[in-house]
C-alpha cells in the first residue's frame, strides 16, 4: 500500500483533479480528502473484522477514487476507474484485486443497483462522511455556496465503529450560526441514504448524530 500512497503518478493525478475542482468552485478533493477516505475505509473494515487484504483494497480505492476529476466532473467516477488501472498495475496489485478497486471507484458516485461488496461499501461510507470545515477553500465565500457553508459549519466530525453492536456512527457538530441543520439534509440526504445501504452490505447499521441529536 505504501507504494501506491507514494506513487508519483497517483499523487500527480490527485493534485491535477483537485486543481480542476478548485477552478469550478468545489470543496477540497485533493491529497487530504483522498488520504482521509483511504484511512477511514481501511479502519471500517479492520474494525468489523475483515481480512487485512480486503481492508487494503478499500484503502487503495479510497486513495484513487477522485482522480477522474482531472478530466472533468462528468463521468469522473468511470474515468477514474480507467485511470486507476495503470497505477495499480505499476504498484503490484493483482488483476482480480484491480477489478475490485475499479468497481469501487465507479460505485462511489453512481450506485447501479446494489453495492457489490465490502470494498465498495466501506469506501462509500468513508467518502460520504468526510464533512468538515477543513475542506472549504475560501471561508469568505461561505454565504454564497451551500456546500461551502455546510462544510464550514461542521466544526467537528467523527466516524466511529462499534463492532459488537455492528454500528457505524457519524457524529457532527454543526455551528448553526453558519448553517442550519436543514441545509445539511438539502445536500447530503441522498448521501446518508447511500451510507445506510452501504452499512447493510457490511452487516451493520449506519447512524447519524448532529449536535448530539440522532437524525438517522
Amino acid at each position: 500500500m505504501d507504494k501506491l500512497l507514494n506513487n508519483p503518478k497517483a499523487r500527480l493525478y490527485i493534485e491535477a483533479a483537485d486543481r480542476y475542482l478548485d477552478c469550478i468552485g468545489y470543496t477540497e478533493h485533493g491529497l487530504r480528502h483522498c488520504g482521509v477516505v483511504s484511512k477511514t475505509a481501511y479502519r471500517i473494515l479492520k474494525k468489523l473484522g475483515y481480512p487485512e487484504k480486503t481492508a487494503v483494497l478499500a484503502a487503495a480505492a479510497g486513495f484513487l477514487h477522485d482522480i477522474g476529476n482531472m478530466l472533468g466532473r462528468d463521468m469522473h467516477h468511470k474515468m477514474g476507474a480507467l485511470l486507476s488501472k495503470e497505477i495499480l498495475e505499476e504498484t503490484g496489485f493483482e488483476l482480480r484485486d484491480i477489478i475490485t478497486i475499479m468497481t469501487a471507484v465507479v460505485i462511489h458516485e453512481e450506485i447501479e443497483g446494489s453495492i457489490p461488496d465490502e470494498v465498495s461499501a466501506s469506501m462509500l461510507i468513508a467518502d460520504k462522511s468526510d464533512v468538515h470545515r477543513s475542506r472549504v477553500r475560501n471561508p469568505s465565500m461561505v454565504s454564497q455556496d451551500i456546500h461551502d457553508r455546510v462544510n464550514y459549519a461542521a466544526t467537528e466530525s467523527d466516524l466511529s465503529i462499534d463492532p459488537p453492536a455492528k454500528l457505524i456512527t457519524l457524529s457532527l457538530v454543526i455551528d448553526t450560526r453558519i448553517s442550519q441543520v436543514i441545509e445539511y439534509f438539502e445536500i447530503f440526504l441522498s448521501r446518508m441514504s447511500t451510507c445506510r445501504q452501504a452499512a447493510r452490505t457490511l452487516g451493520a447499521e449506519f447512524n447519524l448524530y448532529i449536535n448530539n441529536t440522532r437524525m438517522a
